[in-house]
């Protein structure tokens, strides 16, 4: 992960190298697991963007990505990724009304 630029380059199944865009990483102390939360910013059957999460290892030791193994690491990201969506469209609400939301 080149953190300088918010960039990942990952290999799909096919083996093609794809430059994704980093959205977040965080630590969960439940899992005491990193995560990568990313996008290839390609779109679904629905129009909306690509999301993928795998952990990763934030020292750097690897580049390596591994697999969200549980029901409860999904749970983990699924909920986070619905809390910042809630709180992009609560932003994109009020600067349209003309207030500003910190």
């Amino acid at each position: 992960m080149d953190k300088s630029t918010g960039k990942i380059t990952i290999k799909n199944n096919e083996g093609n190298q794809i430059e994704c865009d980093v959205l977040f990483t965080f630590d969960d102390e439940a899992t005491k697991n990193s995560y990568i939360v990313f996008t290839d910013n390609t779109l679904d059957e629905s129009g909306n963007i690509k999301v993928y999460a795998n952990t990763f290892d934030p020292e750097g030791k690897t580049d390596d990505l591994g697999e969200i193994k549980t029901e409860k690491e999904w749970q983990i990201i699924e909920n986070l990724l619905a809390s910042l969506q809630e709180k992009i469209g609560e932003a994109e609400n009020g600067s349209k009304s003309g207030e500003e939301t910190i």
